[in-house]
């Protein structure tokens, strides 16, 4: 049986789904990226992947599997190849997350024993990343898509977990949750560059606590929502 069809990660995809969260961490400075991370951790956040576009990726990896409670699944994003798999195992990332579907790079993860979410936006994209051994897929560019499309894929592929990335806010997530969105992956939504810059930590932690409410489908304080730029 393969990861995909519910054998090997079955658990990492049950925690993924229970959260609803993956937080998207690009181009944060190396000397915010602990704080950030932190204050991530500190509003609940238990799903974190770097991209590997991120100067200091992989160290920020191997910093953060010792740093964060044990209970934090500490991933790496925007793998596009196998080599860049590789790296971001030896460094210590639990998951893997790709912008695109390479056979590839999900058969080095998925043999590597770490789970990986393989980005996909056709039908058939979505279902060559399952096949191949993904327990999910993120669907890409999810905003663009819209909900619809989503609602749409349940019909063939209701059985395979589908993250919405991209486009996704604390205020559309019931559209997509609804339509048969797993889980989310959420960047700028979660953590804005500005707030990085400005060393706002309370703020992201506030924001990380707004965003997994809304994507567990719990009523949330608006007074982050209210103050956003």
């Amino acid at each position: 049986m393969t990861a995909g069809r519910g054998g090997l990660f079955a658990d990492w995809l049950a925690e993924l789904k229970e959260t609803g969260i993956i937080a998207i961490l690009r181009g944060v400075p190396d000397d915010r990226a602990d704080r950030t991370a932190e204050a991530l951790v500190d509003g609940g956040i238990r799903f974190i992947e770097v991209t590997m576009n991120t100067e200091g990726a992989l160290e920020m990896i191997r910093r953060w599997t010792t740093r964060l409670p044990a209970h934090v699944r500490i991933g790496a994003g925007t793998v596009l190849d196998e080599e860049m798999a590789a790296a971001a195992i030896d460094a210590g990332a639990t998951f893997l997350v790709t912008p695109n579907a390479d056979e590839g790079t999900i058969r080095r993860s998925v043999t590597s024993g770490v789970p990986i979410v393989s980005g996909a936006m056709t039908p058939t994209e979505i279902a060559a990343a399952w096949k191949w051994g993904a327990p999910a897929v993120k669907v890409f560019p999810a905003g663009t898509l819209g909900p619809g499309y989503f609602r749409e894929l349940q019909g063939p592929l209701s059985h395979i977990p589908m993250v919405a990335t991209g486009g996704i806010r604390p205020d559309n997530m019931a559209e997509y949750r609804e339509a048969g969105a797993a889980a989310f992956g959420l960047g700028s939504a979660l953590v804005q560059s500005a707030w990085i810059r400005d060393g706002e930590y309370a703020r992201m932690t506030e924001n990380a606590m707004r965003c997994l409410a809304a994507a567990a489908g719990r009523p949330a304080s608006p007074r982050t929502d209210d103050r956003l730029t």
